[in-house]
């Protein structure tokens, strides 16, 4: 049996940290946006720790649901929203722009609206 509460606190962290994205995701235009300015360079270090944020609190999901949670959104690439945690963790002087801006344009939207959707079924509004 999982914690609910902390379930539907860690989605709530969540959404909050993919609108954070959107937000700042806003003005970039393309990959080279990230890396042409110092603001560029500052949005994608502050993209990228949100997205190490999601992909750590998504583990944390995973674990305290026993990877239940999950499986009801089989349209959302989990193992990569948890596996680009990884990469950026670990080889951060290494982030390709183009990588992250592909995930903010491709997936996030989707993601928002996934947790979204998992905010509302617990009777939650953010």
């Amino acid at each position: 049996m999982c914690d609910h509460a902390l379930v539907c606190e860690i989605q709530q962290q969540i959404l909050v940290a993919l609108r954070r994205i959107e937000r700042r995701f806003l003005k970039i235009q393309s990959p080279n946006d990230f890396v042409s300015s110092d603001e560029g360079i500052d949005m994608l270090d502050a993209i990228s720790m949100m997205l190490v944020a999601i992909g750590e609190s998504c583990k944390k999901l995973d674990k305290l649901t026993e990877g239940s949670l999950f499986e009801q959104y089989p349209n959302i690439d989990w193992k990569g929203v948890k596996g680009i945690r990884d990469i950026i963790s670990h080889h951060y002087f290494e982030i390709n722009a183009e990588v992250v801006y592909s995930v903010c344009k491709k997936h996030i939207p989707d993601m928002k609206a996934v947790f979204e959707e998992m905010v509302k079924k617990n009777g939650l509004a953010l």
